[in-house]
Formats: C-alpha cells, structure tokens, sequence
C-alpha cells in the first residue's frame, strides 16, 4: 500500500524560516531510517505559497490565483511517499517522526497520511485482468 505522509504547514515555513539545525539533523536521520527500512519512495518540501498560484475552474471559466495564500492550516509544507503493509504502520513512522520536540522554533506541526488510490481502484471489471494478460506478453 501506498501512503503520503503530509507536514502540514506552520507560520515558519510560510515565512521561509528554516528549521533549527537539530531540527534539520533529526528530520535526516529520521528519513535514512525510511530509506533503510525500504519504504520511503520520495519525499520532498515546497516552497511558501507565496511562490506559488492555484488555479480555479468554473465550468469552461479558468482563474488564476497568485500566493501568498492565508490559512495556514491547510497548506502543505513537505511530502513523503511510503510504501507500506497497513496504514497502521504508516501511523507508527509518523510517531517516530521528530515533530513536537521543541527543535522547530516552538511550532508544532501536524502530518497527514493518506492512502493513494491504486490503479485497480478505477477498472472496469475485468479490465484489469486483461491488461495484467497484455503485460505478461510483452
């Protein structure tokens, strides 16, 4: 099963404050765990919403909006994408993850984890037997 893992954002990483050094140190070590683990698949952080814009759509109508954009609840501030047995497990590396240890300016950040549809989820019945079939031939 594939999960992301989302940070959410704080008023630090809006402000492109970087985390402390022992913050920095504990988030790589924690990722090398991932990676020899063997779940971690990528990860990633993203720049303030200030750099960046959405796009709305109503009906044929397209509106660009530039960032900054203003609650910060519901922004993300970094991915990662594991590959796990159960999103339990999934739960317990977001628990081992180092937020709320006071190294990251005294914010506490907040994780997401959600499951990634997997392809099967949108066949039509049957379809995916056959495509597995066209793979298999290849």
């Amino acid at each position: 099963m594939k999960v992301m893992m989302f940070v959410k954002a704080t008023q630090q990483t809006e402000a492109s404050q970087p985390p402390t050094d022992e913050a920095r140190l504990a988030m790589h070590k924690f990722n090398e765990e991932l990676e020899k683990a063997g779940v971690l698949l990528d990860l990633g952080g993203l720049t303030p919403t200030s750099r960046g814009v959405r796009v709305q759509y109503s009906g044929s109508k397209r509106t660009v909006i530039d960032g900054p954009f203003p609650e910060t609840k519901e922004l993300i501030a970094g991915y990662s994408l594991l590959e796990v047995k159960t999103l339990a497990e999934a739960v317990e590396w977001a628990k081992r993850a180092p937020f709320g240890l006071g190294v990251h300016n005294g914010e506490e950040p907040e994780v997401e984890i959600r499951p990634l549809f997997d392809p099967a989820d949108f066949d039509v019945p049957g379809e995916a037997e056959e495509r597995a079939k066209r793979l298999g031939e290849q």
